[in-house]
């Protein structure tokens, strides 16, 4: 990169490891960098990373942040996240990092499908919504061409609907909840504690295991309900598909092909786009990154 060359800086915070992004306004990759966040010293991780880009490319032109969690209202600080990260609720970006202007804040899965709409599969759409399978099931919404975050920024919660009124409830109370069925955290009572990660019961159902065989048609079904629900609510240009979940490729979008084509609404034969996510865990600070300057 030229010195001068105005670039943007996205950072998404994980319970795990930071992703720090930097990359131009129109979207050519610099360098990715990597910390972890799971001691009690994250913050000076982050700011070590931050101080390394900055002393490598010079002060960015804008910041955004990108943090599991429900974002406060002025997008300053991320309002409600509890369990995780201790010190992350109420922290003030723009302050800890010191930066001459506002560093917006906003949910991870938020971020995910700007970067997926700058960048990725959800390029050039308007309506579109973003499911993410993983641990648990993140989601997030764009409705005519701009991110919709709901009355107190909690839309976009996909994986808290209910597909099962009689099931147990979830982390938010919901019961029956999408996230509870399909998410790798319940995979283990699911199956009786046979398999631990959604990879692993792929590979014994290809490989015949009928258990796993009967246990992932299963999921794909209350995927596809799932997925039809937001089809009647949302009416989307597409949908798109990311997180660890769908690294299970032609294994889960063929089968969940099939399945939407059952239970999926179609007037006039149209068919909604199952679409795979593009850059990966990559997103989310992709989004962080354009957010600052975007319309969204």
């Amino acid at each position: 990169m030229k010195p001068g060359t105005p670039w943007l800086l996205g950072l998404d915070l994980g319970g795990t490891r930071l992703k720090a992004l930097s990359i131009t306004p129109d979207g050519c990759e610099i360098t990715r960098i990597t910390a972890p966040t799971s001691g009690d010293d994250w913050k000076s991780n982050v700011k070590s990373c931050v101080n390394r880009l900055i002393r490598s490319h010079g002060t960015p032109a804008a910041i955004g942040v990108a943090a599991p969690g429900l974002a406060a209202l002025d997008q300053r600080a991320i309002a409600h996240m509890s369990g995780r990260l201790p010190g992350l609720e109420g922290l003030d970006w723009q302050q800890f990092l010191e930066f001459g202007k506002p560093v917006p804040v906003l949910n991870d899965a938020h971020a995910a499908l700007l970067g997926e709409a700058w960048l990725g599969a959800a390029k050039g759409l308007k309506n579109v919504a973003l499911l993410t399978l993983g641990t648990g099931v993140g989601g997030a919404i764009l409705a005519d061409g701009r991110l919709f975050r709901g009355h107190i920024g909690r839309a976009g919660h996909l994986g808290h609907i209910s597909i099962h009124s009689d099931g147990p409830p979830d982390i938010v109370h919901t019961p029956g909840s999408l996230e509870d069925a399909v998410g790798n955290h319940t995979l283990p009572t699911r199956s009786g504690g046979k398999f631990h990660c959604t990879a692993d019961l792929v590979a014994a159902a290809k490989s015949g295991d009928a258990s796993a065989t009967a246990i992932w048609q299963t999921t794909i079904r209350d995927l596809a309900a799932g997925i039809a629900s937001l089809i009647n609510i949302l009416d989307p240009e597409a949908i798109v598909i990311g997180g660890g979940i769908a690294e299970a490729g032609d294994d889960l979008f063929q089968p969940l092909a099939r399945e939407l084509d059952r239970v999926e609404w179609r007037p006039a034969n149209h068919r909604v786009p199952i679409l795979p996510a593009t850059l990966a865990h990559w997103a989310g600070a992709t989004g962080a990154a354009k957010y600052p300057n975007s319309e969204l």
